[in-house]
């Protein structure tokens, strides 16, 4: 039996030619087989020198042929050439090829084409295969616990699945982050490949994908001034995004969570890193959006999820206003009743002014600490749960018509102060948030912003003047 190997470089008029008459005489010749390699330009020389190499040949142009000697075993025979093919099957076979110069051509681009969409789907599997680094903060903080199995589910990250955990805690417990990562790793999930612990800055945010920032001035922190803890949030805020600045993909995705200076430490970390665009920098305000829908829900004894459309404005940990003017009750007994897909304005259904009026930001501001004094433990499933649904959004899309409050950089939208990151109303498409426009700023709503926004400057001037 004659085996031969042909290869090239996928552009070559030559290989092209010599490829159609390896397969006519594969197709009419019973004893003969051939075995083609085709290589993108871009590679050829590196690989035809390498074969050469191994087999102690030398040969320089495209393409070559050789023979395998599959009866006797050992190396290749080299043949030579494209000449040296026609030859020889001329001689043994008699067959010869008149093809064109313009099929030989057309069918060169088209390998050339082929070749492309090969190494492209090659490329698409290998990103695929590699994993995604995920970087949470301050991972000895409770709400961690309960993030982790959420971002390994597959519909908050679906594009992403492989996943190479990161669990930071500056100056942290080595002992405490170890076992942490013992009982990740004992949690078996599909999708976690592998997990890494840090006590130090020297590596972090390298190729992150995703950052989740949680950190929460310590115990022994919160009898101090509010000035002194500003400052410290700063110092490290600042480390902090210098490091993604140095490390992270220029696409990366950065949550930042918590209960004090939520907006202020996102403003930080987009100043510091100003080679990433500043939409990859958002400030975590779902759970207090949900804390207010678990309001209104109570007030209209429905549950917490059949009220939508609530949307929190301005400073997340500060000053905020929970504006109502586009949420809806979905299941909500009255007069008028309808399908699962029926909604009624929550305005429309509230009747108690007074309660709206006061209690009810009263209650959906406090219900946190509610909770904490209740468990004696912080509010971090509810965290956890608001950060997930923040990446489910940003990278598959929010749901038509659905209305998401986020602390974005203000470009100065809603006669807002431009140059501070504010909660505003967005929708998620395409991998991107969007401000949404159609918005009724009222008077009582613009004095609110107002009362954020000064609260957000009079913190920042704070910090302004902290040596670099």
């Amino acid at each position: 039996m004659a085996k031969f190997v042909l290869a090239g470089r996928a552009d070559c008029p030559h290989f092209a030619k010599a490829e159609i008459l390896a397969d006519f005489l594969q197709t009419n010749l019973p004893n003969f087989t051939i075995h083609k390699i085709c290589q993108h330009p871009k590679d050829w020389k590196l690989w035809l020198e390498s074969t050469c190499a191994a087999n102690g040949w030398k040969h320089s142009a495209s393409p070559i042929v050789w023979r395998e000697l599959v009866d006797r075993g050992g190396k290749g025979l080299l043949l030579g050439g494209f000449s040296d093919f026609l030859e020889h099957v001329k001689e043994y076979y008699g067959i010869t090829s008149d093809m064109s110069t313009a099929v030989m051509l057309e069918i060169a681009a088209e390998n050339l084409q082929t070749a492309e969409l090969c190494m492209e789907e090659e490329e698409r599997f290998r990103s695929l295969s590699q994993p995604q680094h995920i970087w949470i903060s301050s991972a000895l903080n409770p709400t961690c616990y309960h993030l982790i199995p959420l971002l390994c589910d597959p519909g908050v990250l679906p594009d992403k699945p492989a996943l190479w955990l990161h669990l930071l805690e500056v100056e942290g417990s080595e002992e405490a982050l170890e076992g942490l990562r013992m009982e990740v790793e004992d949690l078996a999930l599909p999708r976690l490949q592998q997990v890494s612990t840090h006590t130090c800055l020297d590596q972090a945010f390298l190729q992150a994908c995703v950052v989740i920032l949680l950190d929460e001035p310590q115990s022994e922190m919160e009898e101090k001034a509010e000035e002194r803890l500003l400052r410290a949030m700063f110092d490290r805020f600042r480390l902090y995004g210098q490091r993604m600045e140095a490390g992270a993909l220029k696409d990366v995705r950065v949550i930042v969570a918590g209960n004090t200076f939520v907006n202020l430490k996102a403003d930080v970390l987009l100043e510091h890193a100003p080679s990433i665009d500043s939409s990859r920098f958002v400030a975590m305000a779902t759970q207090l959006e949900n804390e207010a829908r678990a309001q209104i829900a109570r007030k209209l004894q429905v549950k917490p999820a059949d009220v939508r459309g609530v949307i929190v404005w301005g400073n997340i940990s500060g000053t905020f206003h929970a504006d109502l003017q586009r949420a809806q009750v979905f299941q909500c007994e009255g007069a008028v009743w309808g399908p699962p897909t029926f909604s009624r304005p929550v305005l429309e259904m509230i009747h108690d002014r007074k309660w709206l009026e006061s209690d009810f930001l009263r209650l959906a501001g406090s219900r946190r600490a509610t909770v904490a004094t209740t468990t004696q433990r912080t509010a971090a499933l509810s965290a956890a749960n608001g950060i997930a649904s923040v990446l489910r959004a940003w990278e598959s899309g929010s749901a038509p018509g659905e209305v998401c409050s986020l602390g974005v950089l203000s470009s100065g939208q809603f006669n807002g102060p431009a140059g501070l990151v504010f909660s505003v109303p967005v929708s998620f498409q395409g991998g991107s948030w969007t401000v949404l426009p159609d918005i009724t700023i009222s008077e009582e709503l613009q004095s609110s912003l107002q009362a954020a926004a000064n609260q957000l400057i009079a913190e920042k001037n704070i910090v302004a003047d902290v040596p670099s």
